[in-house]
This record gives C-alpha cells, sequence and structure tokens, in this order.
C-alpha cells in the first residue's frame, strides 16, 4: 500500500466517521421534536443530507440509530456513579448526594437530549431481563441509587425498595425539569443550586424514614 492510497484510506475514514456522526446528530434532533415512533429513516437521512440507501450502510435500524445516541452518555453516567458509590471512606448519605450531583450535572450538560437518553423506548425499572443493552443500562443507573438509598432506608420487601427507588428518582428528575431551559450558565446554574439540591436529599430521605417508623410501629 503506497502513502497516497493510506491518505486516501485516512481520508475516507474521517469522511465515514463525519457522515455517521452527521446522521446521529440528525436523529436526535427528530427524535427529541418530532418523537422517536413518528420519524423515519428516510426523514432522518433527509435531515442528514444523506441519501436514503446511505444511511443503512450505518445504521440497520432507528432502534440501532437510538442506541448509539443513548449509551455512551449512560455508560459516562455509570461510570461516575460507580466512582462514587466507591468511595469507601465516604458515608452512604454522602455517596448519595454525589451521585444526585453527578446525574443533575449531566442532565443539565445534555439538555436537548434528556429525553433521548433516558426515556425513549424505555421498559418498567423492575423488569428482569431487558433485551437490549440501553435499557440494561438505564435499569443499572436506576439500581445504583436505588441501592444507595435502601444502605439509608432499609427496604421491607422488593416490592418497597424499588418503590422507594422511584419515589427518590421523582425527586431529582423533578429538579431536572425545573432547570431544563434555564439558560445561565451551567457551572453557575450548579453552584446555585447543589446546595438545594443537597437540601433535597436530607428531606426526601428524612421523609422516607419517618414513613419507614410510622409502619413499623403500625404492625407492632
Amino acid at each position: 500500500m503506497t502513502v497516497e492510497t493510506s491518505k486516501r484510506k485516512t481520508r475516507h475514514e474521517l469522511r465515514s466517521e463525519e457522515t455517521k456522526r452527521s446522521i446521529a446528530e440528525a436523529a436526535g434532533r427528530l427524535f427529541t421534536t418530532r418523537g422517536y415512533e413518528t420519524v423515519t429513516m428516510r426523514e432522518i437521512a433527509k435531515e442528514a443530507n444523506c441519501s436514503h440507501t446511505t444511511i443503512y450502510l450505518y445504521f440497520k435500524d432507528k432502534e440501532a440509530l437510538l442506541e448509539q445516541l443513548a449509551i455512551p452518555p449512560l455508560q459516562t453516567l455509570e461510570a461516575a456513579f460507580i466512582a462514587a458509590m466507591n468511595q469507601l471512606s465516604t458515608a452512604p448519605g454522602e455517596k448519595l448526594k454525589e451521585m444526585s450531583r453527578q446525574f443533575l450535572r449531566f442532565c443539565l450538560s445534555h439538555k436537548s437530549m434528556v429525553s433521548v437518553i433516558f426515556n425513549m423506548r424505555a421498559v418498567r425499572v423492575d423488569e428482569v431481563d431487558p433485551t437490549s443493552e440501553m435499557n440494561r443500562l438505564r435499569i443499572r443507573l436506576f439500581d445504583h441509587l436505588t441501592e444507595c438509598v435502601n444502605q439509608l432506608i432499609p427496604a421491607g420487601s422488593a416490592t418497597e425498595r424499588v418503590n422507594l427507588g422511584r419515589v427518590y428518582f421523582y425527586v431529582l428528575n423533578g429538579m431536572v425539569m425545573t432547570y431544563l431551559y434555564n439558560e445561565e450558565p451551567l457551572e453557575e446554574l450548579l453552584e446555585r443550586i447543589f446546595p438545594l439540591l443537597d437540601q433535597s436529599v436530607d428531606i426526601v430521605l428524612l421523609g422516607m424514614s419517618c414513613k419507614a417508623r410510622s409502619g413499623s410501629e403500625a404492625g407492632q
């Protein structure tokens, strides 16, 4: 192989990467504005300025496109969660707060893609064996948060454990939605709302603890 052939191959690879990236970005825009179910592969190709046949060279279907958009950021968030959980000298409550801060930072760093990353083609968080890696990642993230909550508020059953995780996630999701369209610079916004997030964690855990105690006393 000559040097010139090698260069042409490199340029071809770069063009391929750019085309693949353009297709994924076009899909993200359309999924966000119109919803996953209504968008067609032909429309994505048009948005990406490529032919209908070209798109299938990179993605076999819409689900493959969705996974390309969702899986890498989900993996990044899971790595941040695991890093927080592995801080052995940190108390469980502080681990939970750090994971919550990471979640808030992540969502507000991916504002236009939050719905795509977490919600599109999602299954229930108590699904036993989801078929797609995307949903396995989503459920693992939920389980990481739930496990941390359960270390602080022990659940009496598997159902109660999941429900405590759901309640906690509702609080986090509420904060995300509150600031999703805020136009402040990210770091300034986070500096302002992280103390509020920490306070929210304390309040929701206190409420869960009180509810658990009242249920225990009622059963005696």
